[in-house]
C-alpha cells in the first residue's frame, strides 16, 4: 500500500500495489493501480513503413544480395526456406551460432491482427530446422532460443518483422535459471493455475497456455510444452500448436490496440528430464511522439517487472480467443 498526500485536496491518499513473486524463478513483479502507462496507438505504422521500405535488405530486391548466408556445415544452400518464411545468419550475432528468419519477404508491414497460422508456422519450422543442424554440426551448442523484437520500439534494429535464433554452448540468464526449476515445481505451478482458473487459459491439446502470475512485461502470456525440452525436438505437430496459440495470441494483442511485442522460447538441451519448453510473450509500448517506454529502471536495473494491466484482466480479454 502506497500512501500520499493529496496536492489540491491536502488529504490522504492511498494506492494498492501488489507485488507477487513468480513461483518457478522467484522474480518479483509490481501489479500497479490502472495509470494508462500503455496507451492506445495514435502512430500511422504503415505509412513510416513505407518510408523506410526502400532500403530494407529483407525485401524481395535485396534479400539474395545483402543478407549473409549460413555456413555450408549448417546448410550448403546458404538459406532455408519453408513457404514464404527464409532463414540466414545474422549478420549481429548475439551468440556462436545467430540467425534471422522472415515470415516472408513481402511483408515489409505485417501488423499482429494479419499474422496467420500458416506465417508463424513455417517461420516456426525453419528455426527448428536451424537449431538441428546446428546441434549436428557443432554438438558443444545444446542451448537453443526462439525469439521475436517485433516492430518498434520491441528493440528491433530492422522494421520488417522476423524471428530470431540463437544456438550456443553457454544459456542466457534466464534459461539458466529455468533449467534449474525442479520438475516437480513446474508440475505444481501448472496444478495451481489450473485449479484457480483466473489465469489459465487452456489446454490446446499439448501446450498449456496462461497468463503470467508475475510478468515481467504488459499482458504477458506463457505457454509450457511438456516432454520437450528444446525447440530442435519439436516436430510438425507442435509446431502447428505453437504457431495456433501465437496467432490467437498476437491478434488479440491488436485488438487490445498493441502493434508490438517480445517472444522468447527457451529451450534447455535436448533430452533434459523434467524440463517443459518455456515459451514468453507480451506486448510492447506503441509507437508514438514521445511515447513512454515500459522497460524502466525497475525491469532494466532491479529485474522486476512493473505493469498496470493485471493478468486477471488480460485472461479475461483473451481466454474465449484460446476455446474457440
Amino acid at each position: 500500500m502506497a500512501e500520499m498526500v493529496g496536492a489540491e485536496s491536502g488529504e490522504l491518499v492511498r494506492a494498492e500495489i501488489d507485488v507477487r513473486v513468480d513461483p518457478l524463478t522467484g522474480h518479483t513483479s509490481r501489479i500497479l493501480p490502472n495509470r494508462g502507462l500503455m496507451p492506445p496507438n495514435d502512430f500511422d505504422l504503415e505509412a513510416f513503413a513505407a518510408e523506410n521500405q526502400e532500403r530494407c535488405p529483407f525485401c524481395p530486391e535485396r534479400i539474395d544480395r545483402l543478407t549473409p548466408k549460413l555456413a555450408p556445415a549448417i546448410h550448403p544452400e546458404g538459406r532455408m526456406v519453408q513457404g514464404e518464411a527464409v532463414l540466414f545468419s545474422n549478420l549481429h550475432a548475439y551468440s556462436s551460432h545467430s540467425c534471422v528468419s522472415v515470415y516472408s519477404s513481402r511483408l515489409h508491414y505485417l501488423p499482429l491482427g494479419e499474422i496467420t497460422d500458416r506465417l508463424m508456422a513455417d517461420n516456426l519450422s525453419t528455426q527448428v530446422h536451424y537449431a538441428n543442424a546446428v546441434m549436428a554440426a557443432d554438438p558443444d551448442s545444446r542451448w537453443s532460443s526462439i525469439n521475436a523484437n517485433h516492430m518498434l520500439p520491441s528493440g528491433s534494429s530492422l522494421f520488417h518483422p522476423h524471428l530470431q535464433g540463437i544456438v550456443d554452448p553457454s544459456p542466457t540468464t534466464l534459461q539458466r535459471q529455468l533449467a534449474d526449476v525442479p520438475a516437480a515445481r513446474f508440475d505444481d505451478y501448472l496444478d495451481t493455475e489450473r485449479r484457480s482458473g483466473r489465469r489459465y487459459l487452456c489446454n490446446s491439446g499439448t501446450v498449456q497456455w496462461l497468463v503470467s502470475f508475475a510478468p515481467i512485461a504488459p499482458a504477458e502470456l506463457r505457454a509450457f510444452v511438456p516432454g520437450v525440452a528444446s525447440p530442435a525436438e519439436l516436430n510438425d505437430a507442435l509446431i502447428a500448436e505453437l504457431a495456433q496459440g501465437l496467432t490467437i495470441t498476437l491478434n488479440a494483442y491488436a485488438d487490445m490496440g498493441f502493434e508490438s511485442f517480445n517472444l522468447a522460447m527457451y529451450g534447455a538441451p535436448p533430452g533434459t528430464a523434467g524440463y517443459p519448453l518455456n515459451l514468453r510473450i507480451a506486448c510492447r509500448s506503441n509507437l508514438k511522439p514521445f511515447y513512454r517506454s515500459d522497460s524502466t529502471f525497475l525491469e532494466r536495473l532491479h529485474w522486476e517487472g512493473a505493469v498496470d494491466l493485471t493478468p486477471e484482466d488480460v485472461a479475461e480479454r483473451i481466454r474465449d480467443r484460446f476455446r474457440t
